[in-house]
């Protein structure tokens, strides 16, 4: 019924692909998936990075992967889009897009590559699917995007047991219904939506919201859980240097 997803890129692949990481990022969903998917996104060695794809499929950890180069045509022709249509959002896009586009399942989980649940004895994707299936208008779930629930709070219009309903949408984690978001919907604009950083250009992110928000389709966040979005491309890269550093001064230490 759902498929995990989450993209690599050339600065975050390693971390991602090289050990236990997605294995753990899957596991702490504490959900059965039916598919597992990851999408391969403006890498310098794409052969490279297919090979660890590759070990991960023979391990169980996924089912498949897909390089955008080879569906970007297609896929832009799919949802009536444009390159030059996202001014600069592109490579901002076009993972998301698909993504969705490849989904065999009802439902599509998406976290981006930096993006994380926090370890939890809540199962929030059997929470949403249950909501989601009694409502064809909610058309995005998610858990808190902070560890405190008061922006998701402040955005919501209303509450029910589990979670807040309101508008707005982020590409950092959504679960959504496949078939709904398989359509052309990415074309709209909303004042609102034009919060959206402005390096990303006409993005998918702003692209959905403006059409949610158009549309009067509704975000349901879950309020005992949220996932973590932090950089730890950078973190990785400093613990890789220090790990350098003491292999070298115990080579000299040898040495002498």
């Amino acid at each position: 019924m759902v498929t995990f997803e989450t993209k690599v890129w050339e600065k975050d692949w390693e971390y991602i692909l090289k050990g236990n990481y997605l294995n753990n990022i899957i596991s702490v969903n504490n959900f059965r998936f039916a598919k597992k998917q990851i999408i391969i996104n403006n890498v310098k060695n794409r052969n490279l990075v297919e090979k660890f794809c590759e070990k991960k499929v023979k391990e169980g950890v996924i089912d498949c992967y897909f390089s955008v180069e080879d569906f970007e045509a297609e896929v832009l022709k799919h949802f009536d889009l444009k390159h030059d249509s996202f001014k600069g959002g592109y490579y901002y896009s076009i993972a998301e897009l698909l993504g969705i586009y490849k989904c065999q399942t009802k439902y599509l989980l998406h976290y981006s590559g930096d993006s994380y649940l926090k370890k939890t004895g809540q199962n929030w994707i059997n929470d949403a699917i249950e909501v989601m299936e009694q409502n064809a208008n909610i058309w995005v779930a998610n858990p808190s995007w902070k560890d405190t629930l008061d922006e998701a709070k402040n955005e919501s219009f209303d509450e029910i047991e589990k979670f807040y309903l309101g508008y707005g949408f982020s590409d950092q984690c959504y679960l959504v219904r496949t078939e709904d978001f398989s359509q052309k919907i990415y074309n709209d604009k909303n004042p609102i939506s034009e919060r959206y950083p402005k390096y990303g250009g006409e993005l998918f992110e702003k692209r959905v919201d403006a059409f949610m928000r158009n549309n009067e389709k509704i975000r349901i966040t879950h309020k005992f859980t949220s996932y973590v979005h932090k950089n730890f491309r950078s973190d990785w890269i400093s613990r890789k240097i220090i790990r350098n550093q003491l292999v070298e001064k115990r080579l000299i230490k040898m040495k002498t």
